[in-house]
């Protein structure tokens, strides 16, 4: 009596040459995925860790501040210069609207002739300072902090940014290649094989082959939306036309971005004095007493430096995201308010350019988007190694069974 044999039905062809593009681009774009999403993961929880590690400077700890009154801000300036002693000049400061916070200087040069990170950036350096004694607290070394390298390894690669960008850009294109058809594989043919893909299934499975397929499928699947948005809003910094993209169409087609550019200074430069700065900072304090803070450039001459069309101070309202933010725009002579532009005034799509860094680096929401992406860049970090897996383990039975 002859034995009947079953056997699987024939893959069709567009799922076998899908099959044959997501290997081969795997393989060849493998290792640099695992670096950018390993960078990713390791990048999430950097305020989470530094509000820890610098919190005895973060918090200037000077008693009774209420009745005190704040150095002027080139009072400051002049003292952090000589404690600090850099040869290059201070080029902003952040300034919370919490009295019991240290002020934060920063020196960043940006040289466009350096070829790699560390030649195109001379500097990157932050002093905390008590406002009320003018006292450095600490200085950071952030051009070689863990976190800024982890960051412009994830960036550029640590190479020049004008194309390093790009080296990041065209694998993160092709894996986002790889995620829709990983996904069209993982389909399920019926309801059967649907079970079977959402979940593992190894009560009587003993072989790491099978337990290392079903990481790569399980997780992928449910990795791979979130891995969409991230790569996604990852592309933004890379391609100008990804940017144009995202505005465009959540912005109900609007093509021109906002330009305030013709708001500029018109008071002569006598009028600008040692405490100009002073009342755009005061001005900025009552205007958003509940913000968490703000940056004004201190106005002095750079590596790079551009032409500034006008004085614009960057308000943060939220100290664990970017996108609810506000511009103001300052007569850097008179200190007078010109223009604001708040949340309220933003059409969708520059909130959802102005959101784009927090959906990208999980802050969006705080700590339960942050752990989303933790997870996720995790994932997406470990899809190449168990696809490389299942690639080897599979080379190795079709050159055992040839020999």
């Amino acid at each position: 009596m002859r034995k009947k044999h079953h056997h699987r039905k024939k893959q069709s062809k567009f799922k076998k040459w899908t099959g044959k593009l997501h290997l081969w681009l795997g393989l060849g774009i493998g290792l640099l995925i695992f670096i950018i999403s390993i960078t990713g993961a390791l990048y999430v929880f950097k305020d989470e860790i530094e509000n820890i590690t610098r919190k005895d400077v973060i918090y200037h700890h000077e008693p009774d501040v209420d009745k005190k009154e704040v150095l002027p801000i080139r009072t400051l300036e002049k003292a952090v210069v000589a404690q600090v002693n850099e040869k290059y000049p201070v080029h902003w400061v952040n300034i919370p609207i919490d009295r019991k916070m240290s002020y934060q200087f920063y020196w960043y040069e940006h040289d466009p002739e350096g070829w790699n990170y560390f030649n195109e950036f001379p500097i990157y350096k932050v002093a905390y300072v008590n406002p009320y004694t003018g006292e450095v607290l600490r200085t950071y070394d952030e051009k070689n902090g863990f976190f800024q390298i982890v960051k412009m390894i994830h960036w550029s690669f640590l190479l020049k940014q004008e194309w390093g960008t790009y080296l990041v850009g065209i694998p993160v294109i092709i894996f986002i290649i790889m995620l829709i058809s990983g996904i069209i594989l993982w389909w399920p043919k019926n309801r059967s094989a649907r079970k079977q893909r959402f979940s593992f299934k190894w009560k009587n499975v003993k072989g790491w082959k099978r337990k290392n397929y079903d990481l790569h499928n399980v997780l992928g699947f449910y990795a791979s939306i979130f891995a969409l948005i991230f790569s996604i809003t990852g592309l933004f910094y890379a391609f100008f036309a990804v940017q144009a993209m995202i505005y465009v169409i959540f912005s109900g087609g609007e093509t021109t971005y906002p330009d305030f550019s013709h708001i500029r200074t018109k008071a002569p430069i006598e009028l600008r004095t040692e405490t100009t700065l002073d009342k755009i900072s005061n001005t900025v304090k009552e205007k958003y007493p509940d913000a968490f803070g703000f940056s004004i450039d201190l106005g002095h001459e750079h590596m790079d430096d551009h032409e500034h069309p006008n004085f614009e101070v960057y308000v943060k309202h939220l100290s664990y995201s970017y996108h609810k933010s506000s511009s103001l725009i300052f007569d850097e002579n008179s200190g007078e308010l010109l223009h604001t532009h708040d949340p309220k005034d933003k059409n969708f799509g520059e909130k959802v350019v102005s959101a784009n860094y927090d959906i990208h680096v999980g802050s969006i929401l705080g700590l339960p988007t942050k752990i989303i992406a933790f997870i996720v860049s995790l994932i997406c970090a470990s899809l190449p190694v168990t696809g490389f897996m299942i690639w080897w383990g599979r080379r190795k039975k079709k050159t055992a069974k040839a020999a």
